[in-house]
């Protein structure tokens, strides 16, 4: 895992905690799923063994009710009793049995013996299902047992259910028994359906194609629990669908005879349930602990680690406000957090210490600087002093010559003055600058018949180095114009061309003869990073563009 990926620790150790949990997650799904799946299993099996044993059970009850109609039919045969005798000893041997409600005995030789403890059980009755029951297809036998042709069946007398057996005896050189019927109450072959306590479990039933349900286990008349649409296994079978209460259950199938003798069954899904109660549960359990281990574990790195660290950061995001701040060191703060802590306020110990002795050098050297400027100031005002003094003893162009000296000595003072004027170099007011600039212009170069003013609509600054020579441009402009021109006026004009430029202008009230500047003319342009937007054309003698900052 490329922990690099995640930028917090918080982030880091939760990816490490899921690496870690996924797997054991995973192992614990596997786990429960294939414990779910082994109990499944296991009531599946249970159910099939369940239903193997109805039927088994089913089997051997039909097997010894055949060997028994067959063991009383061929001495009945070998005593040969008549017709008269036959039905009383039957009789008995039905009441001694139990269960048996009537009989039917055929001899080969003709001869034919009924008995019966019902009354609606006559001998033509008796005859009417033996032709019922021959006419429809034998029930086969299992295991190899070779009993003769036999069906098993159950008929209907006078609103009477009864089970009905019925064997069909291949015929012999010596005659004897041909054909044997007996009907017996259900309730013998119900009570091998008896499940005791285990009966709220289960419900099933022995189930003809055509005879419909011929026992059940407890009440006969709720089948609801039998499926909607019949379905007769082949061998074994088990599906789910709805039954005939239209809920959906889970049905097992074991054929008991062919064709269409079977056993069918509900089970409780309460087994099932449980199972699938124990999966959630197994499945839940591991997940629900991880996700709690994670929860703690997210926790306390948040109580031990994270608290820790955002003192830390808080304490160095505040230095920019509060030089006083530490990162607190507490007692329960982990060792090695504990470190970083007090490096941390060391280090903080240290810069203030630096920017102590960094303040107290910059202090110093403000105070040079001003103190520097301060007596450049004053040596160009003694300067402009004596080129004033010095002007009394020259005439015509030494004069002009001194005036011109004297105007830039004066822009160079005009321009310290206004940016110590706080005792701090700061950028300079341009409007407050060229005001003074033409002022000077109008006492030191025009003559009497001459006229500058300025008219200035702008708040820009701009920097010392910058404001210097855009005076010198002023001043050598207009100086220009002024002695070439007599009785000339001329206008300065500075206005804003958006926020953050000016555009400087000098405008003359009538044409006149433009000359070309002077060298240092495009030098003074670069220094004030100025761009001309209009020659001296007519009465204008130029305009510039100037970009500032504020």
């Amino acid at each position: 895992m490329r922990l690099r990926r995640f930028s917090t620790v918080r982030t880091r150790l939760l990816a490490v905690l899921v690496a870690i949990a996924v797997p054991i997650a995973c192992a614990s799904t596997f786990a429960a799923y294939a414990t779910y799946r082994s109990a499944v299993v296991a009531i599946e099996a249970a159910q099939a063994r369940a239903v193997d044993d109805f039927a088994v059970r089913t089997r051997v009850w039909y097997r010894g009710t055949s060997r028994a109609l067959l063991a009383f039919g061929t001495m009945a045969s070998e005593l040969g009793l008549d017709a008269a005798g036959c039905p009383d000893a039957g009789a008995k041997a039905m009441e001694r049995a139990g269960g048996f409600r009537a009989f039917l005995l055929r001899h080969a030789d003709g001869r034919v013996c009924t008995g019966s403890l019902d009354a609606a059980l006559t001998s033509e009755a008796l005859e009417g299902i033996v032709r019922q029951l021959a006419g429809r297809p034998s029930t086969g036998m299992w295991n190899g047992a070779d009993l003769g042709r036999m069906r098993y069946d159950q008929v209907t007398v006078g609103a009477q259910r009864y089970l009905a057996v019925l064997a069909s005896v291949p015929p012999s050189a010596n005659g004897g028994l041909q054909q044997a019927l007996v009907l017996t109450a259900p309730e013998l072959l119900e009570n091998v359906f008896d499940l005791g306590e285990d009966g709220q479990a289960l419900n099933v039933a022995l189930i003809g194609r055509d005879a419909g349900v011929i026992a059940s286990r407890g009440d006969s008349r709720d089948l609801s629990w039998l499926p909607r649409t019949d379905r007769m296994p082949e061998t074994f079978a088990r599906w789910v669908a709805p039954n005939r209460a239209g809920e959906d259950s889970a049905f097992v199938a074991r054929m008991v005879a062919e064709p269409d003798f079977y056993i069918v069954a509900s089970f409780d899904e309460r087994p099932v349930e449980a199972a699938r109660l124990q999966f959630i549960v197994l499945l839940l359990a591991p997940l629900l602990t991880l996700a709690l281990l994670c929860l703690v574990c997210m926790r306390a790195i948040d109580k031990h680690c994270l608290r820790w660290l955002r003192g830390i950061e808080a304490a160095a995001r505040s230095r920019t406000s509060n030089n006083r701040v530490r990162a607190s060191v507490g007692e329960g703060m982990p060792s090695d957090i504990r470190s970083v802590a007090e490096a941390f306020n060391g280090m903080v110990e240290e810069q203030e210490i630096r920017q102590r002795r960094l303040q107290t050098a910059l202090d110093d050297n403000r105070f040079l600087v001003r103190e520097l400027h301060h007596r450049v100031k004053n040596s160009l005002q003694v300067v402009q002093s004596y080129i004033g003094l010095s002007k009394r003893d020259h005439r015509d162009e030494a004069r002009l010559a001194l005036a011109d000296a004297e105007c830039r000595v004066h822009v160079l003072s005009a321009a310290y003055r206004f940016t110590l004027a706080d005792g701090e170099m700061q950028p300079v007011r341009v409007d407050l600058f060229l005001d003074d600039v033409v002022t000077m212009i109008s006492n030191l170069i025009r003559s009497r018949d001459q006229w500058v003013a300025s008219r200035i609509e702008t708040a820009a600054s701009l920097s010392v180095d910058r404001i210097i020579p855009l005076g010198f441009l002023v001043a050598d402009v207009a100086s220009r114009a002024l002695r070439s021109t007599p009785g000339l006026r001329i206008v300065v004009e500075v206005v804003d061309v958006d926020a953050s430029a000016i555009e400087v202008g000098l405008v003359a009230d009538r044409d006149i003869q433009h000359s070309a500047p002077p060298r240092l003319f495009a030098g003074l342009l670069t220094q004030i990073e100025a761009v001309q937007t209009q020659e001296p054309q007519g009465r204008s003698l130029g305009r510039w563009r100037i970009a500032h900052g504020s």
